[in-house]
């Protein structure tokens, strides 16, 4: 089948603004990605285009851009997914409220910043066991927090916020999926000063409790969940 990509293009260097370039790919199946798409016009029509993109597999993250308006992983989502016909067009932009470096690629660096802020590593709470063994975790003390350990850091939930747009300085929901898996972790020692962190004005009350953010994540994290059991955490502890 055809399909046109329409993909919203910007190099700092020489365009005053953003403009949509429009390209149309023949022998399209319904078992290709978005992300093959994107190959074909890169290496077919356009070698100008610039995107991100690693392990092709939905596991680095590196190619989360907005799929006809909403945030996906372009390797993840296939024609048959998003019901692409004959005929049809796929509109591609990068993800909102990261600064743009050239068409699908945005600045992560202050997404990170706000990863970096929470503390997104293991304090433990005890000395190594003598006997030079893992610390022991019980099945139900794994399943309190397992469901962020998925987080790939795509910023696909964070970029869909309305919060995060309003404001940069909003931590965002990655980073409080990053603390949580580390708050709730029973062989962590630092989670009050996670909670802490994410007590502060652009800490989880920021958060508007939209949804936004769990439809967008590409690992089927409940963010919002989570977000909400960070904010218990915090009126418990005061």
């Amino acid at each position: 089948m055809k399909v046109t990509l329409r993909i919203r293009r910007f190099n700092p260097e020489t365009d005053q603004k953003p403009y949509w370039g429009d390209y149309t790919l023949d022998g399209v199946e319904p078992t290709n990605s978005v992300l093959e798409l994107i190959h074909r016009v890169k290496w077919e029509q356009d070698g100008t285009l610039t995107l991100r993109r690693s392990c092709a597999h939905g596991v680095c993250g590196s190619d989360a851009m907005r799929v006809n308006g909403v945030n996906r992983l372009a390797c993840k989502i296939l024609m048959d997914g998003i019901g692409v016909k004959d005929g049809d067009t796929i509109q591609l932009e990068p993800i909102l409220g990261l600064p743009v470096i050239k068409d699908l690629v945005v600045d992560f660096e202050p997404f990170f910043d706000h990863y970096r802020a929470v503390m997104p590593y293991f304090v433990p709470a005890t000395p190594p066991p003598a006997d030079g063994r893992e610390r022991i975790q019980s099945q139900a003390e794994r399943e309190v927090f397992d469901d962020t350990t998925k987080c790939i850091l795509c910023a696909c939930c964070t970029t869909s916020c309305p919060s995060f747009w309003a404001s940069g300085k909003y931590v965002g929901p990655a980073a409080i999926v990053q603390a949580h898996r580390f708050i709730f972790d029973s062989r962590d020692g630092a989670a009050k000063e996670r909670l802490n962190i994410l007590a502060e004005p652009d800490g989880v009350w920021r958060c508007r409790t939209i949804f936004n953010c769990t439809p967008a994540c590409p690992r089927d994290i409940e963010v919002t969940r989570a977000i909400g059991e960070v904010k218990l955490a915090i009126k418990r502890a005061e």
